[in-house]
């Protein structure tokens, strides 16, 4: 059978897979701190006699857009939009440090300082937040937490991590949607990060660029369907013909 079926189901693969990661994104258009993945892929032509014309998709290194996502105002003093390319510090499920840009924070009943999924946020110490119990808490531009009883002057119980990735140690995307640099190692606190409170990171999801690339990916993965079809075609031709010869 011809060779065009192999080429044919790569092209399908990565057109059904740039379809999965499109749908991802327009799905998370509207989550906090939410960073649109990218798919990329390459070609690479077939070795051997008779086959240099064929080339295979296949799927090259996938990143994250780094483009910060709008500031949503919320007036909540528990939410915060870190600056510039500062990540939060939060502990993943798995125990390692991870790095977020979800911003929307909240006080547990055992007083610790969680994300809105309920991930523990890190201290600049690498440990996670106590609050004292009915405690209003103050975040500062440096990430300072102030906890403030009634009737009491506010008291610093520690600073947010913020921590800034380089191009030696970038960041990748997790299954669990949380960030770590490639090496695995955490990164050191930055001490000129900023950020902004009663302030949320929205998605830097371009709804509208997702639907017309989910519109290609779908005009392509049929183009190669259709090749498939042909080359099916031509084989059941071939077929006959040979009966007839023979």
């Amino acid at each position: 059978m011809d060779r065009i079926i192999y080429t044919s189901m790569t092209g399908a693969s990565a057109a059904a897979q740039r379809q999965a990661v499109l749908a991802n994104n327009l799905a998370n258009a509207s989550t906090t701190g939410f960073r649109a993945e990218m798919s990329n892929f390459r070609s690479v032509p077939l070795q051997g006699s008779g086959a240099t014309t064929r080339v295979f998709a296949l799927e090259a290194t996938s990143g994250h857009v780094d483009t910060p996502g709008p500031a949503q105002t919320t007036g909540r003093p528990l939410d915060a939009m870190a600056n510039g390319n500062a990540w939060f510090a939060v502990q993943g499920l798995d125990g390692t440090e991870s790095y977020t840009r979800a911003g929307s924070f909240q006080v547990t009943n055992a007083g610790q300082l969680v994300t809105s999924t309920g991930l523990a946020v890190l201290s600049d110490g690498g440990a996670p937040l106590d609050i004292p119990q009915g405690a209003e808490v103050v975040l500062g531009a440096d990430g300072t937490v102030s906890a403030r009883v009634a009737g009491q002057p506010p008291q610093a119980v520690g600073r947010l991590k913020l921590a800034t990735p380089g191009a030696e140690d970038p960041l990748q995307r997790g299954d669990d949607g949380l960030f770590r640099t490639a090496s695995g190692e955490p990164m050191a606190a930055d001490p000129n990060a900023r950020l902004n409170a009663g302030v949320l990171e929205g998605s830097n999801v371009n709804a509208v660029e997702c639907m017309v690339g989910m519109i290609a990916a779908s005009r392509q993965f049929e183009q190669q369907m259709r090749l498939l079809s042909t080359a099916e075609s031509d084989d059941k031709s071939a077929g006959q013909l040979l009966s007839l010869n023979g």
